[in-house]
């Protein structure tokens, strides 16, 4: 009978140490969760405030040409440290000299693409931010450099096309090597549904340029 007893103690005993285990392990993994959720919602708030300055769309900053280290890596180079792709940006002046409204919606939606590359968390909400900013940068370029007959109307093939020769330009840019190609594919399987970003469509107030 006392060893009987001894051993249903010590299953007990067992028992509880398991579940206590297991409990330090729930809180662990809370706490986990929590501290990485904190870091996700800081980089969703630091994406969506990531936006385009007046100074570059003026090319107050330009950065040198980076020359073979253009496509060394897939994040590039970024020597003047404003979010844009160095040779993304000097080919956006190279091809825009005089118009600062067309140089304005190109950087921003060259800025919304390289986020896809630097980011450094990458999840499912991380990913579906960024691509709201994307989303954002394409309206953009549609409203300001292809803008609608009225707010009601339908866009024509003309209109479309157009608004494509714009977007393929930063495109074909961002996206020139079968690496930077691979990486936005990796990047986009973690996309979920999205709505439209809470910022203004266009980062810089085109009324403020002249050209």
């Amino acid at each position: 009978m006392f060893f009987a007893a001894h051993k249903v103690l010590k299953i007990i005993a067992w028992a509880f140490l398991v579940l206590v285990g297991l409990y330090v392990i729930l809180v662990i993994g809370r706490g986990i969760y929590r501290a990485n959720e904190a870091k996700t919602n800081k980089q969703v708030i630091k994406i969506h405030n990531t936006k385009l300055t007046l100074d570059d769309v003026m090319g107050k900053n330009l950065p040198p040409d980076p020359g073979a280290l253009a496509d060394a890596t897939v994040q590039g180079i970024d020597a003047n440290n404003n979010g844009i792709r160095d040779d993304v940006e000097l080919a956006v002046f190279k091809a825009y000299p005089n118009s600062a409204k067309t140089r304005a919606v190109l950087l921003q939606y060259a800025l919304a693409l390289q986020m896809e590359v630097i980011q450094p968390m990458v999840n499912t909400k991380t990913v579906t931010e960024v691509v709201t900013e994307e989303g954002r940068a394409h309206t953009c370029v549609g409203d300001i450099l292809v803008p609608r007959k009225s707010p009601e109307s339908d866009r024509s093939n003309d209109e479309v096309d157009k608004i494509y020769t714009y977007i393929d330009f930063i495109e074909n840019r961002q996206l020139n090597t079968d690496i930077r190609k691979e990486a936005q594919e990796n990047f986009l399987k973690n996309m979920r549904s999205f709505g439209d970003s809470t910022n203004e469509v266009c980062d810089i107030d085109i009324l403020k340029l002249s050209n």
